[in-house]
């Protein structure tokens, strides 16, 4: 028997990730009102419990409704989820902020960064909605919308600076399919989510120049490096980029066919023009928008990031799909570099990746009695 939470949850934004998230907070016992942009989306969901646009052949609960007046589906919620496009965030916050409670807790089912701001999507949310950090809080991890909303197990991380906080929405984001753990690296979590799409727009792109495994292993790799030092120059604790957040999400994105940042990558490894690839994608692949903020931040910030400094370039179309591969470095000295950063001491990250699956193990042995720090 399905336990029910009292309360009233909210889900803006109604593509494959914010229905699939819907699902969730449904099939977990929350009574859920989605807001959808169109009227018709609204419409099917409310009185089919279909979203067949983004998630044919799936039946959502009688529990989720569907609203596209946006005051009617935020006020009165006790927690509001949004998953919208990362550069649409802001504007839609501005229509959302006069109908929150003041005890409203506000989740980021997003993955991306502000291009202008460089900020961070619960940064966004803390500037736009003039809200203290502890009432937000992150959802991410190895999510691919299809997949979840087949209920096939997966799990999930929720960060907030106050574990209470990440706690609470925790116990809503969890199911007999779904489970959440908590931390409160936020700035971990967040760029866990953002750099793993860049990532995965790398491999797509060998994907579609035709190289193989060793190829994609060795950018997988490297890239988790450059996503770590990247995170941690920003605050971010290491464990974090070796937990569901990070390589949980890393490997799920580069290696599904089902990412759009995998496909947009592929599309662009094909010889497609990014304009071309942006005309294909029925929805955003927040890779291509996150690039340029990304790279922007890791210099003023020194940080190296050669692997998504060539993703930038075959995008802008300066440089060959078939050339992204040996520029793993941007060192071109003939002195054999470190595997590890210079920066890195001799104990940081140590074990980082033989924990790491050691937590996901534990995850499936232990989930489903209480959330538990990822």
């Amino acid at each position: 028997m399905t336990r029910r939470i009292p309360g009233r949850v909210s889900v803006l934004g109604a593509g494959s990730w914010g229905t699939t998230f819907g699902k969730i907070l449904a099939d977990g016992g929350s009574q859920v009102t989605m807001w959808a942009r169109r009227d018709d989306v609204a419409t099917q969901i409310r009185e089919r419990h279909r979203n067949s646009e983004y998630l044919p052949n799936i039946a959502l609960p009688a529990s989720m409704t569907a609203t596209s007046d946006l005051r009617h589906a935020v006020s009165g919620a006790d927690v509001v989820f949004v998953s919208v496009p990362s550069q649409t965030l802001r504007p839609l916050l501005a229509d959302v902020k006069p109908h929150l409670k003041t005890t409203t807790i506000v989740v980021s089912l997003m993955k991306g960064v502000e291009k202008g701001t460089g900020l961070r999507m619960s940064q966004v949310i803390a500037e736009a909605l003039e809200i203290a950090p502890e009432r937000i809080a992150v959802a991410s991890g190895p999510n691919l919308a299809v997949e979840i909303a087949r209920e096939q197990p997966t799990a999930a991380v929720v960060s907030s600076v106050s574990l209470e906080t990440a706690q609470k929405v925790a116990r809503r984001a969890r199911n007999g399919y779904f489970r959440s753990f908590v931390n409160t690296d936020v700035t971990g979590t967040e760029f866990g989510g953002v750099l793993k799409n860049l990532i995965a727009v790398a491999i797509g792109i060998v994907d579609g120049v035709g190289y193989g495994e060793n190829t994609k292993a060795s950018i997988i790799t490297r890239g988790l490096v450059e996503m770590t030092d990247f995170a941690v120059a920003h605050g971010a604790q290491p464990e974090t980029l070796s937990g569901l957040a990070g390589l949980g999400d890393l490997i799920a994105t580069c290696q599904s066919p089902l990412s759009r940042n995998n496909t947009a990558g592929r599309l662009l490894g094909e010889g497609y023009s990014l304009t071309a690839v942006t005309k294909q994608m029925q929805q955003t692949a927040e890779g291509l928008a996150s690039v340029a903020p990304v790279l922007e931040l890791a210099k003023k910030i020194g940080v190296d990031m050669p692997i998504v400094e060539q993703v930038s370039r075959v995008v802008a179309g300066t440089l060959e799909p078939r050339d992204i591969a040996p520029h793993l470095t941007t060192d071109e000295s003939d002195t054999p570099q470190g595997e590890r950063t210079q920066d890195d001491r001799e104990d940081d990250g140590r074990g980082a990746v033989r924990g790491a699956f050691k937590r996901a193990l534990d995850q499936f042995r232990n989930g489903g009695r209480r959330p538990r720090r990822d």
